[in-house]
């Protein structure tokens, strides 16, 4: 029998996509009012791999990823994702906006050997986690580098988000040397 011991803290991450950039600097705000301050930040990253958004984002649609300075328990990630579905619903009706849906907030996990996506949707390859929210292993990390796997989305498989993802992984390491405290 295997000894029963607390998971260790991981890394917040929040995957955005809007049309400006003026709406991520709102949400920005407001996850940072929720998780805390933001350490890193990704550059903005056209987002041209799928028009799936489109009816509901409209076209021209960016990328942009944060990080949260402290570290969470693996355990949080529904009621985030929870939390992240309430600010999408809160900057639609705060922004003027011509669509109806102008910031997509999608939380992740990252820590040294892996990247969770949470998502509402079920498939074969999603775990439930409850509050109607699924975890998805999107990425592993092997011999160096970030690896997908059969059902990583194109673009988690490019590199300037790889890139991104590294310098995280990097971030996560020199905090999980020091911080073993997670912050919810």
């Amino acid at each position: 029998m295997g000894d029963l011991r607390p998971p260790k803290p991981v890394k917040l991450l929040v995957g955005m996509l809007a049309g400006r950039a003026e709406w991520f600097d709102a949400a920005e705000r407001l996850l940072v009012a929720d998780f805390g301050s933001i350490d890193l930040a990704s550059p903005l990253i056209p987002f041209t791999f799928t028009d799936y958004y489109m009816p509901e984002m409209g076209p021209g649609l960016l990328r942009k990823f944060v990080t949260h300075d402290r570290l969470i328990a693996p355990d949080q990630l529904a009621p985030i994702k929870v939390r992240t579905n309430e600010l999408e619903a809160q900057l639609a009706r705060e922004l003027s906006a011509p669509v109806a849906r102008p910031v997509n907030l999608d939380p992740g996990l990252l820590d040294g050997s892996k990247l969770v996506l949470a998502t509402t949707k079920d498939y074969v390859h999603r775990i439930y986690l409850g509050r109607g929210i699924y975890a998805e292993v999107t990425l592993t990390y092997k011999k160096g580098a970030f690896v997908p796997t059969p059902w990583t989305y194109q673009d988690y498989r490019t590199e300037p988000y790889l890139a991104f993802f590294a310098r995280t992984r990097g971030r996560y390491l020199e905090q999980d040397r020091t911080d073993r405290t997670p912050a919810f």
